[in-house]
Formats: C-alpha cells, sequence, structure tokens
C-alpha cells in the first residue's frame, strides 16, 4: 500500500539490505526513508537501480558492509532496513 498514512508493502522478491545474506548480491528497488537519509544513501552511490553486493554484518544489529562500484561501505542497521533490494538469483 502506498500514499500517506500507509505503509510500504515489498514485493515478494525483495528484501530489505539488513537481511540479504552476507556474500549476496542485489539491485537497489526502493529507499524507505526521508531525504535527508535518502541524499546520504544516494553521496554513498546508493540509490534504485544500483547493483549492490552485502559483504558482512555484525551481529545484533551492528553495521552493514556493502560493496557499491567497487568500495566498501559501512551504514547502520537501521538505515540498511529502510532499503529495499531485489536479490540476483543464483546460477
Amino acid at each position: 500500500m502506498h500514499g500517506f498514512g500507509g505503509r510500504f508493502q515489498p514485493e515478494a522478491d525483495q528484501v530489505t539490505l539488513a537481511h540479504l545474506k552476507s556474500g549476496q548480491s542485489g539491485t537497489v528497488v526502493d529507499i524507505q526513508g526521508g531525504r535527508r537519509m535518502t541524499d546520504r544513501l544516494n553521496a554513498l552511490g546508493i540509490f534504485p537501480g544500483k547493483k549492490i553486493t552485502k559483504t558482512s554484518a555484525m551481529l545484533m544489529q551492528g553495521p552493514v558492509t556493502i560493496e557499491v562500484d567497487r568500495v566498501e561501505v559501512a551504514i547502520g542497521f537501521g538505515m540498511a532496513s529502510k532499503v529495499m533490494v531485489k536479490p540476483d538469483r543464483a546460477p
């Protein structure tokens, strides 16, 4: 459900970046955050249509490390939870 007051309902084949498996790649499809968070992620090269790879995550909702354009960046778990990703299919 889209729109004011509703919650975004992800497609069945989408997961949050926080829930993507380590080592798994995918394509960013949406960012569920405000303008400041979206601008911050865009500055890191994370935006809809961008291919990313989750390289690692800490236990207990710690930072999530991802690779974007051959550069590793770390973002907080809360921020990663708002980035919707369509995982690549396994070969």
